[in-house]
């Protein structure tokens, strides 16, 4: 049986959350070693060629500063202003995420994947792949790790911390203890990754390039990220049953007629699109929610812990948020057991609460982005943040663009905000003639019902 150093952590997984949380392990003097199953894609191993899009926003960057890499990865990341709307006749509506310069930043999973996993090596930290764990004792810690498809190790760990995904072997473990309570639930979409190459002459093919491109459907939605190769990364949201769906699209002709019908703008740049809808896999979306966390030296964290669906694009950013949480607590000097007693409990409620904001925000994605009456509300808001600063803060921003208000209270000043905004909508009748000038008076009347209400509480 091997046996590990004292003062030593193991790790399941060396995804986004395992390589930075290895590095701030590192940083801090731990002896760190990653049981990585898949293949090393830097060696064009499983993943290598996968283009999936992430975006990246503050809870994110503000953990890659305080691992000290946020520059490595600035250099792969393009910046995106807001969102472009594209609607059935290809016309478009640009709605931007904030302020002037607050952006979100479009970086492709795999490479940043594969840059973690180098800066981690560069700590010292050593990745073992093709090491699939098998079965794991909690009381016993240990590990049952079949590496490179030949017979079972078993590994003796002093501390162990998953970071395996949604679909963890760790927390197969936790499932099969006392009082763990789990529950995970797929929505009925799923997703396929697309592509729309660049242009001839080798530039983009549509010309905002700084902005997350969204086609809005109502029950399904496609967006598109851009890449530093001038590609752009497209993702179909779609149901799995039922017309339209993945199920009821079979032929060339039907494939071909459906993003005629709802996608023309984007047809005509996805010269591959047939061959790619045909071989791509469909996948599905999954949300897990379990407690607790940590048992004796043993913790979830990161999709182990909460996997959320991608509509507020926060996966990777709350599971950064848990790797910068944790190195705080670790500046406490705690002992370890304790430390994941805190950290599971002060992670938990924001963990739930952007799982329901995520479920919430594909509503917004696929259909209210392209109804006028909510870009109004945007814009209201918008501009009672200009003028009232700390006292409106609208959800958007809360989430994306402020890492120091937690998950949990913008869940719930978000509440508020649409209890309000949906009795005062209510009131107004054509919005087509809305000026500047009434946005003004609006943004001053609604922060005028707010003082009232607030000085009644």
């Amino acid at each position: 049986m091997q046996s590990n150093h004292n003062n030593t952590i193991t790790l399941l997984g060396a995804g986004l959350v395992g390589s930075l949380l290895s590095i701030f392990l590192a940083r801090r003097g731990f002896k760190v070693t990653i049981y990585e199953r898949r293949p090393d894609m830097r060696n064009g191993g499983a993943g290598a060629g996968r283009s999936i899009n992430l975006a990246l926003s503050e809870r994110g960057w503000r953990g890659l500063e305080k691992a000290g890499i946020a520059e490595e990865v600035k250099k792969i990341a393009i910046p995106m202003y807001g969102r472009m709307m594209h609607d059935t006749q290809g016309k478009l509506t640009y709605q931007p995420y904030g302020t002037a310069g607050q952006a979100i930043y479009s970086v492709s999973r795999s490479g940043l994947n594969m840059l973690l996993m180098d800066l981690a090596e560069k700590h010292g930290v050593q990745i073992h792949f093709d090491s699939r764990c098998q079965e794991v004792d909690l009381n016993a810690n240990t590990l049952s790790v079949e590496i490179n498809g030949q017979a079972i190790q078993a590994i003796q760990a002093e501390k162990i911390i998953g970071t395996d995904g949604a679909f963890s072997a760790l927390r197969s473990a936790f499932q099969k203890s006392d009082r763990f309570d789990y529950q995970q639930f797929y929505i009925a979409h799923g997703y396929k990754e697309l592509t729309i190459p660049p242009t001839v002459s080798g530039d983009f093919a549509m010309e905002e390039v700084n902005a997350l491109h969204i086609w809005p459907r109502g029950h399904f939605m496609m967006i598109a990220l851009p890449n530093p190769d001038k590609t752009f990364t497209c993702t179909l949201f779609f149901p799995f049953e039922g017309e339209p769906s993945f199920s009821s699209l079979k032929s060339d002709q039907q494939i071909l007629g459906f993003f005629d019908q709802y996608f023309p703008d984007a047809l005509r740049l996805m010269p591959d699109l047939l061959h790619e809808f045909k071989q791509n896999p469909s996948s599905s979306l999954v949300t897990v929610k379990c407690f607790p966390w940590a048992k004796g030296n043993v913790l979830l964290m990161g999709d182990a812990a909460h996997a959320i669906v991608p509509f507020y694009g926060q996966g990777m950013n709350c599971g950064f948020e848990d790797c910068r949480e944790f190195d705080e607590l670790l500046e406490k000097g705690l002992p370890m057991n304790e430390l994941f007693e805190i950290f599971q409990k002060q992670r938990k409620p924001n963990a739930d609460a952007i799982a329901e904001l995520a479920l919430r925000n594909f509503i917004e994605m696929r259909d209210l982005v392209a109804d006028e009456r909510f870009l109004l509300r945007k814009k209201i808001e918008a501009r009672m943040n200009e003028l009232f600063g700390e006292d409106w803060i609208p959800l958007y921003t809360m989430v994306t663009f402020r890492d120091d208000i937690p998950y949990s209270t913008a869940l719930r000043k978000g509440q508020e905000h649409d209890r309000l905004f949906d009795r005062y909508m209510d009131t107004l009748g054509n919005i087509k003639n809305v000026t500047e000038k009434d946005i003004d008076q609006m943004a001053w009347q609604i922060m005028a019902d707010v003082k009232t209400q607030n000085s009644q509480v």
